[in-house]
């Protein structure tokens, strides 16, 4: 039999030794750590094709063309990504924002870009916007829980939620269209 405090003891009868702490980081750390996964998620390629890779490369030939058995063209889809991106954007940091109405002007009418430069301007666009609302997203000081005060309940964060959530359907869409005309990758 060994005496208690002998060099071999199990590891429940030694004392604790001292560790570093594992206490979590501070709650200002942790929030800014989960504002920056919610930003990045704005442009989130680790689940599926990015917004860059789902425009990238389209033919000008095909960007207004619709394919059979679908509703929308490339361009009708784009658009009302970027219309609905900024929309939301404006909502968010405009105390007189005006409500768009629904669905006529998130929806271009035409299905084709009206030239080259139109569809640059317009993935452009959705960018600068997706830029300021991962900002708005990293900005301490706005209260993503707080409700937007001319709002009707809505908070930052269910704004940002939901722009997550459309740009990564209408993303799925772009691929299915650009499938469909024989032009993706």
């Amino acid at each position: 039999m060994r005496k208690r405090g002998s060099a071999k003891t199990s590891a429940r009868s030694r004392p604790a030794r001292r560790r570093k702490s594992t206490s979590a980081p501070s709650s200002s750390s942790r929030n800014g750590e989960w504002r920056q996964q919610l930003a990045h998620a704005l442009d989130w390629h680790e689940a599926h094709v990015d917004f860059e890779g789902a425009v990238d490369g389209v033919p000008a030939d095909a960007r207004g063309r619709k394919p059979q058995g679908l509703p929308y063209s490339l361009w009708q889809l784009l658009e009302h990504m970027r219309l609905a991106q900024h929309d939301v954007l404006d909502f968010c940091r405009n105390p007189k924002y005006a409500e768009m109405k629904w669905p006529d002007d998130y929806w271009p009418k035409n299905e084709a870009p009206p030239d080259g430069a139109a569809w640059e301007r317009s993935i452009a666009d959705f960018k600068r916007d997706r830029g300021a609302l991962k900002a708005l997203t990293t900005d301490s000081k706005i209260d993503l829980l707080a409700k937007i005060p001319h709002g009707s309940g809505q908070t930052y964060l269910r704004e940002v939620l939901l722009m997550i959530d459309h740009n990564a359907h209408h993303i799925g869409e772009l691929i299915a269209v650009r499938r469909a005309l024989g032009v993706w990758r």
